[in-house]
C-alpha cells in the first residue's frame, strides 16, 4: 500500500479519477432529477385529470361541488 502511494503515476492519477467519477456521479444525479421531474409532471397531469372525471360524474349526478367556504357556512347552521 505505502509503494502504490509513492507511486507518483498512481498518486497523479487520483486527481482525475476522482473527477471523472465526480462527473459521472453529477451525470447520473442529472438524468435522475429529469426522470423525477418527468415523472412528477405526469403524476400532476394525471392528478387534474381525475379532478375533472370526478366533477364530471359529480355534475352528471346532480351533486353540487362544495367549496370551503360552503362547508364553513352549513356547519354553522
Amino acid at each position: 500500500m505505502a509503494a502504490e502511494a509513492a507511486d507518483p503515476r498512481r498518486a497523479g492519477d487520483l486527481p482525475q479519477l476522482a473527477e471523472n467519477l465526480l462527473c459521472r456521479l453529477q451525470e447520473n444525479f442529472q438524468a435522475l432529477t429529469e426522470k423525477l421531474t418527468l415523472r412528477m409532471e405526469e403524476m400532476g397531469e394525471r392528478i387534474n385529470d381525475l379532478e375533472k372525471r370526478v366533477a364530471d360524474l359529480m355534475t352528471e349526478a346532480g351533486i353540487e361541488e362544495n367549496t370551503d367556504e360552503d362547508l364553513r357556512v352549513k356547519k354553522l347552521n
